[in-house]
């Protein structure tokens, strides 16, 4: 509970700061997700993309005119599946803290790259046997997992949004562990901007 409470503060400090900034703005933007685990010690042919969802707020706030910052605080239901017998999968529910830095090719057109902290809210390892679900929840997940974020962006008129993105993990998934596993997928997002 500590974890989120010190990222909600952060969020709060990020949108204060991009509120200041000219031609800044909030939004809203939420999304596809598409994880599994990667890593020196994953069997690719063992995991398949999970698809799961991001939802929540941003705030963007521009440094110059093709130049911006974007703080967001998101909720994301990552992990991975796999397609045996019984189809089991692990379902992994974070809390994000994203800050982008935004690069503006054009008006519409932008890169963007940044760190992301993310807080395990939720786990479990499920499994599908006899025509019901079966859940087991997991002490084993890290609480907290950290990111790189790249991706592209457009920007539609009256303040709607496009893009894509790839988080790259870089904290084990596992704790108390040596095996090289991290969330890895792709998010495709729509927003807008108030």
């Amino acid at each position: 509970m500590k974890k989120l409470g010190l990222l909600l503060s952060l969020l709060l400090i990020g949108t204060v700061a991009v509120q200041a900034q000219s031609k800044s703005g909030l939004g809203v933007r939420g999304g596809a997700n598409f994880f599994t685990w990667g890593g020196s010690d994953v069997n690719s042919n063992d995991y398949n993309n999970r698809v799961g969802f991001h939802a929540g707020i941003y705030g963007n706030g521009f440094v110059s005119e093709r130049f911006s910052i974007e703080p967001g605080l998101y909720y994301s239901v990552k992990g991975t599946q796999n397609d045996d017998m019984v189809n089991s999968r692990a379902v992994l529910d974070y809390v994000e803290l994203p800050v982008l830095f935004r690069i503006y090719a054009t008006d519409g057109v932008n890169l963007f790259f940044g760190p992301q902290a993310s807080v395990l809210v939720g786990s479990s390892f499920e499994a599908d046997a006899l025509g019901n679900t079966y859940g087991w929840d997991t002490d084993s997940i890290n609480d907290f997992d950290a990111a790189v974020v790249v991706g592209v962006g457009y920007n539609l008129p009256k303040g709607f949004n496009l893009q894509a993105s790839y988080d790259f993990g870089i904290n084990p998934v596992f704790k108390d562990s040596d095996a090289s596993v991290y969330n890895r997928g792709f998010k495709l997002s729509a927003g807008i901007s108030f």
